[in-house]
């Protein structure tokens, strides 16, 4: 056998699609965040856009769960437009209130996702982090400032353990059923060289054992170690031979799903993928009476799909009516 297979033993939540989750960190946290949203699961996608390093991870959720920060003495203006230093880029205007409206609008919209989810997965991409020089504040983004305004650091695992300590106790008060799901993003950070890459996801590592094993609520799942010590074969990687391939992401995905969901979950998302590949399917000839029974076929298939999972597929339903022929 010419592999090393992680094994990814049953969590227990045995989550289902009534369960809302939240999602937040490196691109990886886009990944799991958006194919739970395929799959019709009621989850919030990194809302305050990609966050690489886990201080600023902490520090947004800390202000959603409702902890006093100022993010107005956190802004800078660069080419007319308005940034946050505590936010992804894609989170800008070139109005200074506007932005900070945007700021708070997310604030509210992730704090009311922490009361009713059931499940926190927070992805950590880089212990490298960027320290602005006048002040010392980490960053979560340079926004394409001089670099001569920053001061890059490698975070201890004490200081961002002592931060994650503090977010912990702050969430329970939100919602003491919340679990929370630590990983590590297999997406390497080259830029900062090899070797200080090793470092930065050994750091990470060792703050997810520790936070694991002194927290009972918090879990960890090994996307970084299948991605290093199972799919290690470059035809896993994309071009930039950084970035896991859709192949890869499946297959991370599918472990995923079957550590923290139900078999049910899993057979709704076989019955659900069908459908897909039926809406997607591009007839050379729609006014046949094959594809009009194809499509008749498919839209009984989502009806009875909406009635047993209780799941909103007006999109779904509306397009394969457009295509039915009077």
């Amino acid at each position: 056998m010419f592999r090393t297979e992680v094994q990814v033993p049953s969590s227990g939540l045995n989550l289902s699609l009534e369960h809302k989750v939240l999602t937040i960190g490196s691109c990886f946290a886009d990944v799991i965040g958006s194919k739970l949203q395929q799959h019709k699961v009621k989850v919030l996608v990194n809302p305050f856009g990609t966050i690489f390093n886990p201080l600023s991870v902490s520090l947004l959720l800390s202000a959603a769960a409702g902890k006093d920060y100022d993010f107005g003495k956190n802004l800078v203006q660069q080419n007319g437009i308005w940034y946050a230093y505590d936010l992804h880029s894609s989170l800008s205007s070139s109005d200074k209130t506007e932005l900070l409206d945007i700021i708070h609008a997310k604030l509210s919209q992730t704090h009311e996702q922490l009361q009713h989810s059931s499940l926190l997965i927070i992805t950590l991409g880089t212990a490298i982090a960027y320290r602005l020089q006048q002040t010392g504040k980490v960053v979560a983004n340079c926004h394409k400032l001089p670099a001569r305004n920053f001061n890059r650091v490698l975070l201890s695992v004490e200081e961002v353990y002592q931060a994650f300590e503090g977010l912990f106790e702050q969430l329970k008060q939100v919602n003491p059923n919340l679990k929370v799901l630590l990983t590590v993003s297999p997406v390497r950070h080259i830029k900062e060289t090899i070797e200080t890459n090793s470092v930065s996801k050994a750091s990470l590592r060792v703050l997810c054992h520790r936070l694991q094993e002194a927290q009972q609520h918090v879990l960890y799942f090994p996307a970084y170690e299948i991605m290093m010590d199972d799919l290690r074969d470059y035809r896993f990687y994309k071009e930039d031979m950084l970035h896991p391939t859709p192949l890869a992401e499946d297959y991370i995905w599918q472990k995923f799903v079957d550590a923290y969901y139900t078999p049910d979950f899993r057979q709704f998302m076989d019955q659900w993928e069908k459908i897909e590949r039926a809406l997607a399917h591009r007839p050379f000839h729609p006014a046949s009476e094959a594809h009009q029974n194809f499509l008749k076929s498919t839209l009984k298939q989502l009806e009875n799909i909406e009635q047993k999972y209780r799941i909103d597929v007006s999109t779904q339903k509306s397009t394969l009516q457009h295509q039915l022929l009077p």
